[in-house]
């Protein structure tokens, strides 16, 4: 991730929990932080309790990110922020906290007067981990259909090319789902499931053949001890843990979404 990219990340974070951008230039900005955000973030616990029990002015913190050293003024005061930053970490976090799960309307361009039907999709972003003593990421998002059970691939690609709203746009009627979403989320799951099954896995295979050698090392570092004991289970374990291939899906977000027989 860019340092432009961070920023541009974090003005988006700010401006969709109802926070005001204060000031912004290449480099750095600064945002007045909401009463929720300020609880979410600044870790004050016992300032908010004092308020609650005294009934006094909140006052949420401002705080300024400097995203680009360079072209930040040289004085500027405030919390250099980039990857793997803790900030960062915190607000990746956060941003799973309250946007774990969206429901959005498709908001068509139909001539009034005409009611249109919406048709539910579960829409889910995921993350397949594949872990051995190396580690690599594949980001998926996939949209199901609740009526029929058709499954989309790059279904946030399709929706960024629609306007949503939160709110159901007027002469429009939702269709009930034949899939509930609990269900809708094992179909994904089992079709993920399928797929990783078909790959050729020779990643795994690679670190199996690692595995073998370190392990006929540690073989060799014991070979004269009649008794290994703790100390070689805990290293024999410990290599186990470092190089056993492992594949895990982990959801990062959701949502339903309502749309036209003509959008996806």
């Amino acid at each position: 991730m860019q340092q432009q990219e961070i920023q541009q990340f974090l003005k988006n974070y700010f401006q969709a929990n109802g926070c005001d951008i204060v000031e912004e230039t290449d480099g750095y900005m600064t945002v007045q932080l909401t009463i929720e955000l300020d609880k979410e973030l600044m870790n004050r616990p016992f300032y908010w309790h004092y308020l609650e029990k005294t009934g006094g002015v909140p006052n949420p913190m401002k705080l300024t990110f400097i995203t680009d050293q360079k072209t930040a003024p040289e004085n500027m005061k405030g919390e250099v922020i980039h990857f793997g930053s803790p900030r960062l970490h915190q607000i990746f976090q956060s941003t799973k906290n309250l946007a774990a799960y969206i429901r959005l309307y498709e908001n068509h361009r139909f001539a009034s007067g005409q009611h249109v039907p919406l048709k539910p999709w579960l829409g889910i972003n995921v993350r397949i981990s594949y872990q051995c003593d190396r580690k690599r990421d594949v980001f998926k998002s996939l949209g199901l259909q609740l009526i029929n059970g058709q499954i989309v691939e790059n279904f946030h690609e399709r929706l960024l090319n629609l306007q949503l709203t939160p709110k159901i746009p007027d002469y429009s009627f939702t269709l009930s789902p034949l899939i509930m979403p609990k269900s809708g989320v094992s179909r994904i799951e089992n079709q993920l499931v399928k797929e990783i099954e078909q790959e050729e896995h020779i990643w795994a295979d690679e670190a199996r053949e690692r595995w073998n050698k370190d392990l006929q090392l540690l073989e060799h570092f014991y070979e004269d001890e009649e008794e290994k004991g703790e100390t070689f289970d805990n290293e024999k374990k410990a290599l186990q843990d470092q190089y056993e291939p492992k594949v895990k899906i982990s959801i990062i977000n959701g949502g339903l979404f309502y749309l036209t027989e003509e959008a996806v």
